[in-house]
């Protein structure tokens, strides 16, 4: 039988060229990775069908454009939560599928998997990435294990009391802002732009031991925060803008750049000079010190922790815990805040019931200070501040990418490879979870004799 010619390819048995065997290699692994995606993705079409979804803006944009950062855009996203009352899949684009959770039946799987099954997606908190570092908002893994654990000790009681001296003062300073302003004639104001100047200013205290008066001037530093804080929303609603090659060639990618290096020096310096402090006065000296003047900060908790080894954290690290911190303690509280007195303004009895409960509270005392022990004290200010956290959560999504399968209660699937957005939002407002969720679920108790 005469040997089957080779020449179609270009070489001969005897003699086949290297590099015409080299790019059929290359080819074939190409054609073999192309194919592998292409099964790959349809199998994973195949199996979310079980999940309903809305219909898409279109084969290629899928439900991108559909919904807006703004409050129109959280209605869509409940009254998709009222239709689909479970989970739905929302299409970025026509290859990339999210599941959008919003019941808490199905939410529990995923969150209570193994991080390393459910690790943080970081398509959605990347961005943050060059600003946090390794924070507890970032990390995962073994990594947010350890440093959970080191970082348990900054919430001790004994740490957080005194603080409370901190929010006081601070608070003052802002109403002392309002009257100034009211006493001009002036009657509307940016409430979470004033909210974020009280929670920064209370976190530089309480984080860094340092007054920067930013609610009555302005400061470098928390002007930079604030800057990257919008910078990065801004980024994350403008698709050309996310690989970090093109950011960083536009103005936004530069002033980001900027305002990193200026947030980092500042925690750099801080930290430089307390460890400085710390060495040269010995740790029980350096304790003793701060317990005397109890600006005992989370700088220090940071610089003392070490976990059972004798192993501490690195500057690099304290430096990204300080920075999450500062990002993640400042937007979140000043939107819950702006929210629990916009709901009070709206419902007027609440905010009555409220002033009464506060004002029995501190009768007969000679400061109209609240103190740590009046927290537990304050039952139906505690409730309406839940309620708005419910209505209005600071944080209206998480995501998980799921790297194993998750079977869910009703024997549903969701595949390995998958994002799913918990949806903080959407499950507060199901009304199989609370029936009329935009009623607030709080009776108005008669007030005290």
């Amino acid at each position: 039988m005469p040997m089957l010619s080779l020449s179609w390819l270009g070489f001969w048995p005897s003699g086949a060229s290297p590099w015409l065997l080299l790019l059929l290699a290359g080819a074939s692994w190409l054609l073999a990775r192309v194919l592998t995606w292409i099964f790959a993705y349809h199998d994973n079409c195949f199996r979310l069908r079980c999940f309903s979804q809305p219909s898409r803006r279109s084969w290629f944009w899928g439900h991108l454009g559909l919904v807006q950062n703004n409050e129109e855009g959280l209605r869509l996203l409940e009254d998709l939560g009222h239709f689909f009352l479970d989970i739905h899949v929302w299409w970025m684009g026509p290859l990339h599928p999210v599941l959008r959770l919003v019941h808490p039946m199905y939410i529990a799987p995923v969150l209570k998997a193994p991080a390393s099954v459910v690790p943080k997606d970081m398509f959605f908190y990347g961005f943050l990435k060059p600003w946090l570092g390794d924070g507890l908002l970032l990390s995962g893994g073994d990594k947010w294990s350890r440093h959970r654990h080191l970082l348990t000790s900054a919430f001790h009681f004994d740490i957080l009391k005194p603080y409370m001296k901190i929010f006081n003062k601070s608070a003052h300073i802002m109403h002392a802002k309002w009257r100034h302003l009211a006493s001009q004639g002036t009657t509307r104001l940016d409430m979470f732009e004033h909210l974020s100047l009280l929670t920064l200013d209370s976190l530089q205290k309480c984080i860094f031991s340092m007054d920067s008066h930013c609610q009555e001037r302005s400061s470098e530093y928390i002007a930079a925060i604030l800057e990257l804080s919008t910078l990065v929303v801004k980024r994350h609603l403008q698709i050309s803008r996310h690989l970090d090659f093109l950011y960083y060639f536009t103005s936004d990618g530069r002033r980001f750049r900027r305002a990193c290096k200026l947030v980092h020096d500042f925690t750099d310096t801080v930290i430089k000079e307390r460890r400085q402090a710390l060495t040269a006065q010995g740790v029980d000296n350096f304790l003793k010190a701060k317990a005397n003047a109890k600006s005992f900060d989370f700088i220090d908790v940071l610089l003392l922790a070490k976990d059972e080894k004798g192993n501490k954290l690195s500057d690099k690290d304290i430096r990204a815990e300080a920075d999450t911190f500062m990002f993640e303690g400042h937007d979140s509280t000043a939107s819950g805040l702006s929210w629990v007195l916009y709901n009070l303004a709206k419902h007027p009895e609440y905010q009555e019931r409220c002033r009464k409960e506060v004002q029995e509270l501190l009768k007969g005392r000679g400061t109209e200070e609240i103190e740590w022990d009046d927290l537990a004290l304050l039952p139906f200010l505690t409730m309406c501040i839940k309620e708005s956290l419910r209505l209005h959560p600071p944080v209206t999504v998480v995501s998980r990418r799921c790297t194993q399968d998750i079977e869910l209660p009703d024997g549903r699937v969701i595949p390995k490879g998958n994002i799913c957005l918990i949806s903080i939002f959407g499950t507060h407002h199901n009304p199989i979870v609370w029936p009329e969720p935009e009623v607030l679920s709080m009776p108005l108790p008669p007030p005290p004799p």
